[in-house]
């Protein structure tokens, strides 16, 4: 049977496809090579460059100066004036009063005293004169009213009491003076006095007399050691005694003085 088959035609055939098979493999190596190598090329540079980006660039700094700026003066617009709390403006302008007041009665003499008033009078205003050795102080000052007199302008009543000495060193009491300070306020929201005060005595005041009743003995028992003489009291709507009593106060000075008692 094997001696029948054709081996010489076996063997020519079978050389012939191995070779196709080698030829195939052969061709898919060369193709995977290529493939690779086209993969792995650098792309190629364009015939034209592109245009330059233009630079951002910031503006120079200025250059330094040691030179301090100067601020303009701060100018307040007087609507913006009248805006301020008036209860505000008014305590502004009357607290500027009692101080120019302070100031204006004040004399001892000294460059210190001068010119405390001089930063408050009108500039072309003279100085207080007095003969050498001359000293008031002024013991208090009180706000006694107000008037506008004009936008932001207004006259302001202070009372002041005073003390001089004398020659021996002594103090004499003055008596009780108003005086009628004229004050603006300035565009930059400050107070000044536009012209010397009017100074005026101040008139004589009554006050109502207190109708006082005697007090029932066993109130008048119970307070009597405190003081040194009871003068009667007052009984209120709420059934309560206002006493009125004469008492030796620290400085060995007898006072009336009132209290409350139930």
């Amino acid at each position: 049977m094997y001696e029948r088959i054709p081996w010489e035609t076996l063997e020519k055939t079978g050389s012939e496809r191995n070779w196709l098979v080698y030829a195939i493999a052969g061709a898919v190596v060369v193709g995977a090579l290529g493939y690779t190598f086209m993969q792995n090329r650098a792309a190629p540079l364009p015939a034209t460059q592109p245009e330059a980006q233009t630079a951002i660039t910031s503006p120079a700094p200025p250059p330094l100066t040691t030179e301090p700026p100067v601020s303009a003066p701060v100018v307040v617009a007087e609507a913006d004036l009248y805006a301020v709390n008036p209860e505000r403006l008014i305590d502004t302008v009357v607290a500027h009063a009692e101080r120019f007041a302070m100031e204006y009665f004040s004399f001892d003499g000294t460059q210190e005293s001068q010119r405390s008033l001089d930063i408050l009078m009108p500039e072309n205003i003279p100085s207080p004169e007095a003969p050498g050795g001359t000293q008031v102080f002024v013991d208090w000052v009180g706000f006694a009213g107000l008037v506008e007199s004009g936008p932001l302008a207004y006259d302001v009543d202070v009372v002041v009491r005073s003390l001089v000495s004398n020659s021996e060193g002594q103090f004499t009491r003055q008596a009780t003076k108003v005086a009628t300070v004229p004050i603006h306020i300035d565009e930059s929201g400050r107070p000044v006095v536009t012209a010397p005060p009017r100074v005026a005595e101040a008139g004589a005041e009554s006050s109502p007399a207190m109708d006082l009743q005697p007090l029932p003995a066993e109130m008048a028992a119970q307070h009597q050691d405190r003081f040194t003489s009871l003068l009667g009291g007052v009984l209120l709507a709420d059934g309560r005694w206002r006493v009125v009593a004469m008492a030796e106060g620290s400085d060995g000075v007898v006072r009336a003085v009132s209290f409350l008692s139930p």
